[in-house]
């Protein structure tokens, strides 16, 4: 799915309204539609409801909101705020005209002053003062106002975007000042905004309300951000033929494990294996032999001349895919062992892990990355590498300028992982939940990359397809375990059943 900026909505409105002749009256109409239709799925008729309406369109939206929940026998407060007299849109204007029209007791239009309405956590706020159109950051009475909603404990609906917030990026704004929604139902299209940890806690959940805008604009417009989603896995994933053997499936070697880290390997090994490379060779500390023999037997071993650490990741044969850094400590030796690897290496490679502290040890180490390489770090690991960023927005926004500067692909690790590729796109994984949160689940998702990789896919698709495999792989162990309960292996041991539900 697209996830388009603001710009972008307001050309495929302007679009759906000039060449589809879909009136604007029409498709607030189907908005609040969504919303009315939401509430009453979620309230009774008795609930305390206070309805806040802007003076622009996402105001129009509450006010339809109002009359339709009215219409129902819901009696809720309404605010439409026209501070100062003719401010409204020509389409809240309609909206405030045909509410007035209903004589409806409980409606306020504020021109001047204003005192805020009792709300306690009895209340159910529907926010409809600005949404996207928002262009500058809320100061005075409406602060004040938001301020207020937000520390009344009330349940907050918010109408297309938490006010307050844009849409796309919110460098600098101040959270206290933004509508912290329960709730925000996002007009046709999820905002970049929603797949921002910093933003968490003021959207909410979040649901799309399809109110059919123009197919062919939407198909037309070019975005940079997409949300992955189980079909555009499939289309990817290709089934296998009858007759095949290992070697049609690639070979992958994990460089994995130290003394007291070879968890680490026997889980990447485990990932790669499910992911279905056709062969997976482990060089690991020659102590960690008995330990993969046991744990990953249909895994080869290839002994390190050192007994407890990794000191040479020179290759003896070629490998369809490569992958460095779980376990493998930050050795001075380890460290001086990967860059003799990555001076010599032209070939792709995933690095993961302590492959990427070894490189924050000795950040010149960056320069030699292979190009289109992929690199996993959780936001700790990012930090080490690039400098410690403020907030997640600004680690996304320092991750596809490193993508771009050294021609890697970044997969940031989070909830809604993002995979940053080098022609600035950004692709957010929609599968996985918080049981994924566990020690070694990163391990996996490296062997599952270089199994993807092993098999023919590039290095930017294999990203893709390993980061949402990884997720409903996730997924199916949470409901076997439970959120609590699910561990590093349990992932591991669904990748397979994760791919074979994804083709389905």
């Amino acid at each position: 799915m697209k996830i388009f900026t603001t710009e972008n909505i307001r050309e495929i409105d302007r679009y759906t309204i000039e060449k589809e002749g879909v009136s604007s009256l029409e498709l607030i109409e189907q908005v609040a539609r969504g919303v009315a239709c939401e509430i009453m799925s979620r309230w009774r008729p008795n609930k305390r409801i206070a309805i806040f309406a802007g003076s622009g369109n996402n105001g129009a939206d509450a006010l339809a909101t109002a009359r339709m929940l009215i219409e129902e026998g819901y009696r809720p407060e309404v605010f439409l705020f026209n501070i100062g007299g003719n401010r409204l849109s020509g389409d809240c204007i309609i909206m405030r005209n045909r509410l007035l029209e209903m004589n409806y007791s409980q409606f306020v239009e504020v021109r001047g002053s204003f005192s805020f309405p009792d709300l306690n956590r009895s209340h159910v706020v529907i926010d409809g003062l600005f949404g996207s159109g928002l262009r500058e950051p809320l100061t005075g009475g409406f602060m004040s106002l938001v301020r207020y909603i937000n520390e009344s404990g009330a349940t907050v609906v918010s109408i297309d975007v938490p006010s307050g917030m844009f849409c796309d990026w919110n460098r600098g704004s101040i959270n206290r000042n933004i509508i912290h929604a329960h709730l925000t139902l996002a007009v046709q299209f999820p905002r970049l905004a929603f797949f921002i940890g910093d933003n968490a806690d003021l959207v909410g959940e979040w649901k799309l309300l399809d109110i059919d805008l123009s197919e062919e604009k939407v198909r037309n417009t070019p975005s940079d951000y997409y949300l992955v989603e189980k079909e555009d896995v499939r289309r990817v994933l290709r089934p296998r033929r009858d007759f095949t053997s290992k070697a049609d499936y690639g070979s992958a070697m994990i460089i994995a494990g130290s003394y007291g880290m070879m968890g680490a390997a026997v889980l990447a090994a485990r990932g790669a294996l499910r992911g279905g490379a056709g062969k997976v060779s482990v060089h690991s500390a020659r102590y960690g032999y008995t330990v993969m023999q046991a744990s990953v037997p249909e895994a080869l071993f290839d002994a390190d001349n050192h007994e407890t650490i990794v000191t040479n990741m020179l290759m003896r044969r070629s490998y369809s895919s490569i992958a460095i850094g779980p376990g493998i400590g930050t050795n001075e030796n380890t460290v001086k062992a990967l860059g003799a690897f990555l001076a010599s290496s032209k070939q792709p490679v995933v690095l993961d892990a302590d492959a990427l502290n070894c490189i924050a040890l000795q950040p010149t180490l960056l320069n030699h990355i292979p190009s289109l390489s992929v690199i996993t770090p959780h936001e700790a690991e990012f930090d080490r590498l690039f400098g410690i960023q403020p907030n997640a927005e600004s680690r996304l926004i320092k991750a596809l300028e490193m993508s771009k500067h050294y021609n890697i692909i970044i997969v940031l690790k989070g909830y809604y992982t993002a995979v940053v590729r080098p022609d600035g796109r950004v692709y957010f994984n929609s599968s996985g939940n918080p049981a994924m949160a566990t020690a070694g689940s990163g391990d996996v998702l490296t062997g599952v990359i270089a199994a993807f990789i092993a098999q023919g896919y590039n290095p930017e698709i294999s990203a893709l397809l390993a980061v949402y495999v990884h997720g409903v792989a996730g997924d199916i162990a949470a409901e076997e375990h439970g959120q609590y309960g699910v561990t590093a292996g349990d992932i591991a041991d669904n990748i397979g059943k994760a791919i074979a539900k994804t083709m389905k």
